[in-house]
């Protein structure tokens, strides 16, 4: 297994595991349009955003994107939020996800960020399990507010 930064190749794998999280999608079924184009390519020119996949061989089995926030608080230090977690349907229960989550919070940690934050949908209450099993703590309501164009 190895943990590192997703590459332009991955992306079809990346967007397979974000396009359903109860099934195995073909990363080859996957039509990256322009929008994902463009975003894939100011996240890997931005030294603030970051795309990690855990790959076995070829397959990438797990992903997650990590933002780098600067701020006043924590003494200034950074903080990173974590979104888009994602582990294949099918190799989920076996620690893939605990192993993704600890490998970006020690690079966090290594980084100098004080605080790795996320949010979690409401009704994803098996995440909610599986986030404080890791040590994640429900300290924030968080609110969100759709600018749909």
């Amino acid at each position: 297994m190895i943990f590192r930064a997703a590459t332009r190749q991955d992306l079809p794998a990346v967007l397979a595991l974000l396009a359903d999280e109860e099934r195995v999608v073909d990363p080859a079924s996957v039509v990256v349009g322009e929008a994902y184009e463009r975003a894939f390519a100011d996240i890997e020119a931005d030294p603030r955003n970051e795309v990690l996949v855990l790959a076995d061989g070829e397959a990438v089995l797990g992903c997650l994107q990590l933002t780098y926030i600067p701020g006043l608080g924590r003494g200034g230090r950074e903080r990173a939020l974590v979104e888009a977690v994602r582990i294949r349907a099918d190799r989920r229960g076996g620690g893939l996800g605990a192993e993704l989550m600890r490998l970006a919070a020690e690079r966090a940690r290594a980084r100098g960020c004080g605080l790795v934050q996320l949010t979690s949908g409401k009704r994803r209450s098996a995440a909610h399990r599986f986030y404080e099993r890791l040590g994640y703590a429900r300290s924030h309501e968080g609110f969100k507010l759709p600018l749909e164009p």
